[in-house]
């Protein structure tokens, strides 16, 4: 009976240990090949909405928009301020200064495949978002140090693209700063930026 006990032991050692060693063997075969059903491009923040009226809440809200745009994912995370009966244009914003396009840290555009902006070729990547406001005309800046708390490391030197673009008056009011990845095609795009009364579109098109 002894002899039988042992045995019984003996084996459920042996298959605890073989699928203890199993189970590290799984996890690390997880950890070097990550499942290839997550997206390149997390999601955090919140997505703003069309706004026709004032919102209640404080601060600049952390907000991000998404697009798939032909074989291409696209995502820019950025702060959303509110107007509240603030003067925007001019005022909040002063004109013919760079401004992060947004509120704290600057605005990010990352993108997992070579893209056409105004004729220039870029490179996949991450790019932080910066604009010329003035009373006609903008100035759509991307630039190569996308993360930075405002424009206060801007350096012009590390500019990507500048292209000059006009502003549409936009309806209805938009409380909230709010971007949006539009598709115009197969592999074109427009970058829009909304707020307040403004839109500034900027065509962009995957190589």
């Amino acid at each position: 009976m002894k002899n039988v006990l042992s045995v019984i032991c003996l084996l459920s050692v042996f298959a605890f240990s073989s699928c203890s060693e199993k189970k590290t063997g799984e996890e690390k075969t997880a950890e070097q090949n990550p499942t290839s059903s997550e997206s390149p491009i997390k999601e955090e923040g919140v997505v703003i909405e069309e706004q026709a009226e004032p919102d209640t809440l404080k601060g600049s809200l952390k907000a991000y928009a998404t697009g798939k745009i032909g074989n291409a994912e696209i995502k820019i995370t950025y702060h959303s301020p509110a107007v509240r009966d603030r003067i925007v244009w001019g005022g909040l914003v002063p004109f013919d200064k760079v401004w992060v396009t947004g509120a704290h840290m600057a605005t990010a555009f990352e993108i997992n495949k070579d893209f056409e902006v105004d004729g220039k070729t870029i490179p996949a990547g991450k790019y932080g978002i910066f604009t010329i406001p003035g009373k006609e005309k903008w100035t759509f800046i991307l630039n190569k140090k996308w993360k930075q708390h405002l424009a206060d490391e801007y350096e012009a030197n590390d500019d990507v693209v500048r292209v000059v673009l006009e502003p549409e008056t936009e309806e209805p009011h938009q409380e909230r700063l709010r971007y949006e990845i539009e598709e115009e095609g197969d592999n074109e795009a427009e970058i829009v930026f909304y707020w307040e009364k403004f839109e500034v579109s900027l065509p962009i098109k995957i190589k």
